[in-house]
């Protein structure tokens, strides 16, 4: 399918992307299946896969993101350098009273050598583009951004992004970064708006807004009415109601990315579609 595409940075990619966390965390699918969810991707023409050094089941590291995408790739007999791979460091996995938790690690020393070893789990001697996952409020912020640009400096790193951040955070990250700073990923959706502000300023300083968990995420409870105005919108095109809210992020303006998860390749290859999808005015003013 004709895909609809934008650059983050200088490089072209694909709108919507794909993101892999779902296939190495807890509810992963087979091996075998993750590497077809990822192959029926790239076979659709997605060009745009996110995936992050903390991407493995809480307990252990056999199967990181990374290296599941690195084995997907590989495997491939597409053209792996259209693809762009973004994998993010800072945060780890570990277990808190029996359950899978999530914590963050933003020490200069720790995202060096995470950066290094993410290089190495994708099998690349530069990484297309390396996020800061999340901030560790026991770091200084500009200390964890000096990190990710020694990493650039070295050529671990071609571009650099920032994940869940504020606006004061994303200015610190250009005055540091300056013109390898090239995307924001944090998460927007129906149920999520409250980063409207980081949306709407990475637009004024041109840089690319990725969402994340642009569908609302599925570990976590929401309130599904809030997905009743682009139901009634998809019944009207008769599509799913995902391919309508990933289209109406994109509307929100030329620098928007989102990058849906899956499991199995009927899930990916639907959200695919919505690049196609066109929303009048009408519907837009609908949905907000």
């Amino acid at each position: 399918m004709e895909l609809r595409r934008r650059n983050i940075g200088q490089r072209s990619t694909t709108a919507i992307g794909f993101g892999e966390m779902p296939l190495t965390i807890e509810g992963k699918p087979g091996h075998e299946q993750a590497i077809e969810t990822i192959h029926a991707a790239l076979d659709a023409g997605c060009r745009h896969i996110d995936t992050a050094w903390a991407y493995y089941e809480s307990g252990g590291e056999e199967e990181t993101g990374e290296k599941l995408v690195r084995q997907a790739l590989q495997s491939w007999s597409g053209p792996r350098e259209e693809v762009l791979v973004a994998t993010k460091v800072g945060h780890f996995r570990n277990f808190t009273d029996g359950r899978p938790t999530w914590d963050v690690d933003g020490r200069p020393e720790s995202l060096i050598r995470y950066g290094k070893q993410s290089a190495e789990a994708l099998g690349v001697n530069s990484i297309d583009l390396l996020y800061f996952h999340r901030p560790d409020p026991k770091v200084p912020y500009n200390e964890s951004i000096e990190a990710i640009k020694q990493l650039v400096d070295e050529g671990v790193v071609k571009d650099a992004g920032i994940s869940n951040a504020s606006i004061e955070q994303i200015d610190v990250a250009r005055g540091i970064l300056g013109e390898s700073l090239v995307a924001v990923q944090n998460q927007y959706s129906p149920i999520y708006r409250d980063t409207e502000d980081t949306l709407e300023y990475t637009r004024k300083v041109g840089l690319a807004f990725v969402c994340w968990s642009p569908l609302g995420g599925f570990r976590k409870a929401k309130d599904e009415s809030r997905f009743d105005p682009f139901k009634a919108v998809a019944k009207a095109h008769q599509v799913s109601y995902q391919q309508v809210v990933l289209a109406w992020e994109l509307s929100k303006g030329d620098h928007m990315f989102a990058i849906p998860g899956a499991h199995r390749p009927a899930t990916i290859l639907d959200s695919l579609h919505a690049g196609q999808l066109e929303l009048s005015a009408d519907e837009l003013a609908t949905l907000g």
